[in-house]
């Protein structure tokens, strides 16, 4: 039998290994003087090792001016970030706990509003939610700030924020010539994005100027970006840079420059877009174009369709999104929108809906709410007899452009007509809180369907919205409805029970809400 003393005498680690690889009884050796060997040996390996030199230490994190929540909202943030939903049960339906993790992203907003920064022990949880879902990341980064953004570079799970829109970095101020110059030179990109839209914010030239001292160096992904900024504060003053994009080298740069420069009714390629569409557009009726020619391409028109699109219609389509609204008033004698989308077109029902596509994208494009009301038509008419479009995305699209007030009167006016399976893309365009006319409408629209017998997953997509978006102020209202909608005595688990399981649900995420707002508000000052 071999000893501890045998083993160790070898004095080689690998011929150990080799005893324990191939077994004990094949070397003849005992498996406890093995294992008594290996530790010897493993102390031996590590008293010798020589400590390798320490990586230097990190920078402290920098530091962010701005206010920690009040504690009662600290503790919210950290029971929506761990994504509890309360008491539940098990047989898959929601039950009528709150969601909370729904909630995440509005508390997020309010803590933006009053201008607070992330605690710094929920910073890791909070990157982490924003890692997971994209839509959180806008306004998580800004909340993380800078501290989010010096431990991004720390954990590579978190990279990500490096790259996002809101970057998060301690900004100079736009005024300092210097300090901006250096971050857009030196800073990552997330930081560069910050930067110009300070800057932008501050003076819209500058940005413009700024944008241009790199422009030919940076990266086709990044222009891209870059160029997008400048929806914000868009004006004459940018034409100049944008007529120069129209000649970039990437096909995706030269097309969102034209589409800037299409929203600018005053520009020259507006001037171009008016001139073409308008030859092809008037009383007589519509003569789309035969070609695509060079200075077409250069002003942004795409030449070849999609899928099942003639090319004559796709390129007249274009040319009239891209032509400034106010064109056609002169080219239909002085009529207003509403005149002119109820005209009948000549040359068939087809054209007509390109044309009238055309329009709803230009009023889209162009923000005109005239024009956006005109081709949406009355609520209460049906939606297939509409002006301007059937289609509920593309009434959306028009909505986004109108007034709060008046978007939120249509819809709850389209709502008390049509009910809610077609209000859902409708009434998530609406400014929150749903309030006034339009909340009354979904919690009048709710109760209907439910003494209708219908069943609340029926309409789970509004439900999901209304705990997000209705004034918490509706909660008496929906009170009311709980009790009406109880469990039968028998207590089968028909209609009423699941609609007051999504009552009781309803009123309970309209509470917390409402309190979990009050809890972001400021102390008064003492």
């Amino acid at each position: 039998m071999a000893t501890t003393a045998e083993y160790t005498g070898c004095g080689e680690w690998e011929e150990l290994v080799g005893a324990a690889l191939l077994g004990t009884e094949r070397r003849q050796g005992d498996p406890a003087a093995l294992l008594d060997a290996a530790a010897v040996q493993t102390v031996r390996r590590r008293a010798g090792l020589r400590p390798a030199e320490a990586d230097p230490r990190p920078q402290p994190a920098p530091a962010d001016p701005r206010p920690e929540p009040p504690e009662p909202a600290r503790r919210r943030l950290a029971q929506l970030l761990a994504g509890r939903t309360g008491a539940g049960s098990g047989s898959g339906r929601r039950g009528a706990a709150p969601d909370l993790t729904e909630l995440l992203p509005q508390w997020l907003a309010a803590a933006g509003r009053h201008g607070y920064r992330a605690p710094a022990a929920l910073l890791p949880a909070l990157l982490d939610a924003a890692r997971a879902r994209t839509d959180l990341r806008p306004q998580a980064l800004a909340l993380a700030g800078p501290r989010g953004l010096w431990l991004a570079r720390l954990n590579s799970d978190w990279r990500f924020a490096l790259r996002g829109g809101a970057g998060g970095g301690e900004l100079p101020d736009p005024g300092d010539a210097a300090g901006v110059e250096q971050l857009w030179q030196e800073g990552l990109f997330a930081e560069r994005v910050a930067l110009l839209g300070a800057v932008r914010a501050h003076e819209p030239a500058a940005a413009v100027r700024l944008l241009s001292s790199t422009w030919a160096t940076e990266r086709a992904e990044d222009r891209l970006m870059f160029l997008d900024s400048l929806r914000v504060g868009l004006s004459a003053q940018d034409e100049p840079f944008l007529e120069a994009a129209l000649g970039d080298r990437s096909r995706n740069v030269r097309a969102t420059a034209a589409e800037l420069l299409s929203a600018l009714p005053d520009s020259a390629l507006a001037g171009r877009m008016a001139r073409r569409a308008v030859a092809c557009v008037g009383p007589r009726g519509v003569v789309p174009p035969t070609e695509c020619d060079a200075g077409m391409l250069r002003d942004g028109v795409v030449k070849r369709p999609p899928a099942g699109r003639g090319e004559r219609a796709w390129w007249l389509g274009q040319l009239v999104e891209a032509a400034p609204l106010s064109c056609w008033r002169e080219r239909f004698g002085g009529l207003g929108p509403e005149r002119i989308v109820e005209l009948p077109v000549a040359d068939g029902e087809s054209w007509r809906e390109e044309l009238h596509a055309a329009w709803c994208r230009a009023a889209v494009r162009q923000r005109d709410a005239e024009w956006a009301e005109a081709l949406l038509g009355p609520a209460s008419g049906p939606p297939a007899t509409a002006p301007g479009t059937a289609s509920l995305a593309e009434r959306a699209k028009l909505l986004s452009v109108l007034p709060d007030g008046k978007r939120a009167e249509w819809v709850a006016q389209f709502i008390r007509a049509h009910g809610l399976p077609e209000a859902f893309q409708l009434l998530g365009v609406c400014a929150v809180p749903w309030a006034g006319a339009l909340g009354r409408a979904v919690v009048d629209a709710l109760d209907a369907a439910r003494e209708a017998g219908s069943y609340p997953w029926s309409f789970s997509g509004v439900m999901g919205l209304a705990e997000r978006c209705l004034d918490p102020a509706e909660a008496g209202r929906l009170e009311a409805l709980t009790a009406a909608a109880q469990y039968p005595e028998d207590g089968a688990a028909g209609a009423a029970a699941y609609w007051a399981e999504a009552f009781q649900r309803l009123v309970a995420t309209l509470r917390l809400r409402a309190a979990m707002l009050a809890e972001l508000a400021p102390a008064p000052p003492a």
